[in-house]
């Protein structure tokens, strides 16, 4: 099937990581014919992402910036605007989550830290690519949430709150922009071992296995295969929607 993704250009937030989702999602962007901006607070590692994206034979720059921060974020776009000419897709990738203990012994600078990348992050990237995708009456706009803004996550958890945030965002968002030519949609995953979550691999197994039907983690392939077909023009119809690649977990 023709994803119709060929010439286009995709911004990837969070795509430093080796071995995360990101960098997943701008090879299988450009495997399917997308130039791709990468995006890291850490810029050695987005650079590295972005040469693998050169060697499939698509343009690609790396791009530093924090996207919780407003002005890093305009100048992202900026620069990004300045060598591409737009951004026809934006992939919210960027995300982080602290473990803040039980709630009575939570820190308010890990409140700021979770609510302020999983949901501020999204809102200002996507606040910042709108002007440009607007004049091209075109746009496809994926949001990263989680499968435990679904479940009932033992204890309080601000990342469960700020990826549950995205819900309502993702939605919120595209009615407003449908009728621009513009789709928003996200995706939830499911449990990984990409060393997001920084617990012992075997722990985060013990404590998410037996709750996923399929029996195995979600990979960064899963994930990245999702975004791929919803910012195509193959998925013009699906619009507001929570995908959840979870394995099954939250069916029930």
């Amino acid at each position: 099937m023709d994803l119709g993704l060929k010439d286009k250009v995709a911004l990837v937030t969070g795509a430093g990581s080796q071995i995360g989702f990101g960098k997943a999602i701008c090879l299988t962007l450009a495997k399917e014919g997308c130039d791709i901006i990468v995006n890291d607070i850490n810029l050695d590692d987005a650079k590295k992402t972005a040469e693998a994206v050169k060697a499939l034979g698509r343009k690609s720059t790396a791009i530093k910036a924090d996207v919780t921060k407003k002005a890093e974020v305009q100048e992202m776009v900026k620069k990004a605007l300045a060598e591409f000419g737009r951004i026809d897709i934006l992939v919210n990738n960027a995300g982080a989550m602290h473990l803040g203990g039980p709630f009575l012994e939570q820190k308010e600078e890990i409140w700021d830290k979770d609510l302020n990348l999983n949901i501020k992050g999204t809102m200002l990237c996507s606040q910042a690519v709108l002007p440009g995708m607007i004049e091209h009456k075109y746009g496809k706009i994926v949001n990263i949430s989680s499968s435990v803004a679904k479940m009932a996550f033992p204890g309080v958890s601000t990342y469960a709150m700020a990826k549950a945030a995205i819900y309502i965002f993702t939605r919120g968002l595209a009615k407003t922009s449908i009728e621009q030519g513009i789709t928003v949609n996200s995706v939830a995953p499911g449990w990984g071992l990409t060393k997001f979550d920084k617990r012992d691999p075997e722990e985060i197994k013990r404590g998410f296995l037996p709750h996923t039907p399929i029996g195995r983690e979600t990979t960064p392939q899963d994930i990245a295969n999702t975004v791929a077909f919803l910012v195509s023009d193959v998925s013009a119809d699906i619009v507001g929607q929570i995908i959840c690649v979870d394995g099954g977990s939250t069916m029930q």
